[in-house]
């Protein structure tokens, strides 16, 4: 990036021979922070001199030095190159993603948000199910997620995140709310504060990048909310082939009142190792395969009054909980497994996850078993590929080969883009039924097609034939829902 120049008394000074964009793959996202702050920090150095040089040979000339015409030059070439390097810094922060505020040593602020708009209808639903949803289930449509967040770096090794959500105008929530330090030893990357717990890679996804309009039944069960207070560990192997996660968090969603009180801290911990052991280098990672272990031991507050042990999951779309166990009040101990697997090949996907949980009851009743799992395939008809971030074990986002664009030209032609299109298909079950306890059990079948305009917006389509089994109820029901989508 830098080359060496001569400049007579002006010796080891850095010009800018070329700055490009940063590259924005899913593999460098830090990278370009680190560039940035290289060139930040290069460009303060030579501003630096050049005021330093600048006084000294003024400071000489008052007192009736003269110098040669190759020393002035020297003098103008080095504020040139202070007056370039300013400009490719410029050119550098226009490339980083989202709004970008610097202050000279001081932290970072970027701002992030996501605006999407659902519409959910029921064409048909069996009489006998009914009640589960509240009654005969009415259409909706309104804001989904309406998130407005800032992230940032601070000196030297710490870094933060804020995110708030405003879909419910009355009542205000937090989602990520975080501080942290990155580059540690053995640690690598240390979380502080509200983030996602590490397992179920449809929860671990940003909801900007999943192929369907809602998680799994068992994502949502299983995991539901993501986030919790807690703290973890974070971190990648070098070559990006092995990424991992592990934390200690408070059982309880405190995304609405911001605390948890109690004297039994009902804690967990939870763990999640994933591997890329394919990646095809030639096509920048069109091709790979991503598998993943995770598992989390929780212990609630046995036969306490506030017992945190619950299970629910909606109808894969925005519905009331049709399956719910309700608290299992004598729950000592919970253990869940997980395994995931994702396959890409060109335009073509294939996901699956499977998860199982343990409930110990102690001495009082029969331990507990309940599981459930989702395999998905999809395909982008437009050839793109559905990107994979290798320091996260996470999708990533679709980069449309050409946008969504409908103009006019100079000849009174209309030219038009139609950006990335993609078909998808999901079966996904659940079942929490065990014992005495009826939460009930469903499948689905999904069809999805979602249509990229751009990087940062799209629509998604879903189709869902589900079937529920919860004693008494019991019946199939159909929903579509469409989803429209800005993030940024």
């Amino acid at each position: 990036m830098f080359a060496q120049e001569n400049f007579g008394p002006f010796q080891n000074i850095s010009t800018v021979t070329t700055v490009g964009p940063i590259q924005d793959d899913q593999d460098s996202d830090v990278d370009w922070k680190s560039k940035f702050e290289k060139l930040e920090y290069r460009l303060r150095e030579l501003e630096d001199d050049f005021v330093s040089q600048s006084e000294g040979l003024a400071t000489r000339q008052s007192d009736g030095d003269e110098f040669s015409e190759s020393t002035i030059n020297e003098l103008k070439e080095l504020s040139e190159t202070v007056d370039s390097l300013s400009e490719s810094v410029g050119a550098v922060e226009e490339t980083l993603p989202g709004l970008v505020y610097t202050k000279r040593k001081g932290p970072r602020m970027q701002l992030f948000g996501r605006i999407h708009t659902s519409y959910f209808t029921f064409p048909d639903i069996d009489p006998g199910i009914a009640p589960l949803f509240g009654g005969d289930p009415q259409d909706s449509f309104g804001i989904r997620r309406l998130r407005i967040g800032v992230q940032g770096d601070i000196n030297d090794n710490m870094f933060y995140k804020i995110q708030t959500e405003f879909a419910n105008a009355e009542d205000f929530q937090f989602r990520d709310a975080y501080l942290g330090f990155k580059d540690l030893p053995l640690l690598n990357t240390v979380i502080i504060g509200n983030h996602k717990r590490p397992y179920s890679l449809d929860q671990l996804n940003s909801s900007n990048a999943n192929v369907f309009n809602d998680r799994p039944f068992v994502a949502d069960a299983f995991n539901d909310s993501a986030r919790r207070l807690g703290v973890s560990t974070n971190g990648f192997s070098e070559d990006l082939r092995y990424n991992w996660r592990s934390g200690v968090f408070n059982m309880e969603n405190v995304q609405d009142d911001g605390m948890f009180a109690g004297d039994n801290y009902q804690l967990e911990v939870g763990s999640r190792l994933a591997a890329t052991p394919w990646w095809d280098k030639c096509s920048n990672g069109r091709g790979y395969l991503h598998v993943a272990f995770s598992s989390a031991h929780r212990f609630p507050d046995g036969g306490g009054p506030n017992n945190l042990s619950e299970y629910s999951a909606n109808a894969e779309g925005l519905t009331p909980n049709i399956l719910a166990t309700g608290p299992i009040t004598d729950a000592d101990s919970e253990s869940l497994y997980g395994f995931e697997a994702v396959f890409n090949a060109g335009a073509f996907q294939l996901g699956a996850e499977y998860m199982e949980t343990f409930v110990d009851r102690g001495p009082v009743a029969s331990n507990l078993n309940f599981h459930g799992g989702y395999v998905y395939a999809a395909y982008m008809l437009t050839g793109e590929h559905m990107p994979w971030n290798r320091k996260r074990g996470t999708l990533g986002a679709v980069k449309p080969f050409e946008n969504f664009f409908a103009v006019r030209d100079c000849d009174c032609n209309v030219s038009r883009g139609w950006g990335a299109w993609q078909i998808a298909a999901r079966y996904s079950y659940l079942d929490l039924n065990d014992e005495d306890i009826t939460g009930g059990a469903a499948d689905s079948l999904t069809l999805g097609l979602n249509w990229w305009w751009n990087e940062y917006a799209r629509m998604q389509f879903n189709y869902i034939n589900g079937d529920i089994d919860r004693a008494p109820a019991d019946g199939k029901y159909d929903l579509l829902g469409l989803q429209l989508e800005i993030f940024f």
